[in-house]
């Protein structure tokens, strides 16, 4: 059994249809698109949020979108269990619905970086991460100007105790130092999840690192976690 996945796409979005084909016609997954105006989620079993520039990214990445009609229904899916994948731009409007804890500011060069980066597991024990080597580095792209994760010491002490850190950039080596971090994010944190473990947020694409034609798959091994895990 394969889940029944969600892709909602706002004004701006534009990884909708990457993340379409990943779970479609890779993983073989019925996929359908969600409109942000609508107020249902079509009976979806994962939803996710793609990466973008919703609304323009007018006054801060996501602080529209988190206002559109859908995702009223997202925030009530997410609070009863659903699982839900914000990615880049859906990670932003993830903390700006207030499901993920902490904020974006714009990268510590304050340039856009689009490249390759390299993560390495925080968390191998989550739905999301099960199915991955312990020892596994992920070869990933990012492309955002606002992808430095911020959080006050108390919430980043929160995220440790619970083992919320689900990935941290790195080099391909797994170490963990500054240089390898391509936008300023405090620890290096790369993407968490909520204290119920059913919601990941992340700013490198996997579904830009699933299809072999491209030479790169390791998103995949992210994806087929959450499916092996929740769905088989």
């Amino acid at each position: 059994m394969k889940p029944k996945v969600g892709v909602v796409v706002f004004p701006g979005s534009n990884c909708d249809h990457d993340a379409y084909y990943a779970f479609k016609k890779l993983l073989e997954c019925e996929t359908r698109f969600l409109w942000h105006k609508e107020t249902g989620l079509q009976g979806s079993d994962l939803i996710i949020l793609p990466g973008g520039f919703s609304y323009g990214d007018y006054l801060r990445t996501g602080a529209i979108a988190r206002f559109s009609p859908i995702m009223n229904s997202v925030i009530d899916f997410a609070n009863k269990g659903g699982y839900v994948i914000g990615i880049c731009n859906g990670f932003q409007i993830l903390l700006e619905a207030g499901i993920l804890p902490g904020v974006m500011l714009k990268n510590k060069s304050l340039q856009f970086v689009c490249k390759d980066v390299y993560l390495s597991l925080a968390n191998d024990n989550t739905v999301f991460t099960k199915d991955i080597s312990p020892e596994k580095v992920l070869k990933i792209p990012v492309a955002h100007g606002e992808g430095n994760y911020f959080a006050d010491d108390r919430t980043l002490k929160t995220l440790e105790e619970n083992d919320q850190i689900v990935f941290r950039y790195s080099s391909p080596e797994r170490i963990i130092s500054e240089i390898y971090n391509p936008n300023g994010s405090v620890k290096n944190i790369a993407g968490i999840i909520n204290k119920q473990g059913n919601v990941l947020g992340m700013m490198p694409h996997p579904e830009r690192s699933c299809d072999p034609v491209l030479g790169k798959t390791d998103g995949q091994l992210i994806f087929r976690s959450i499916i092996n895990n929740i769905f088989n």
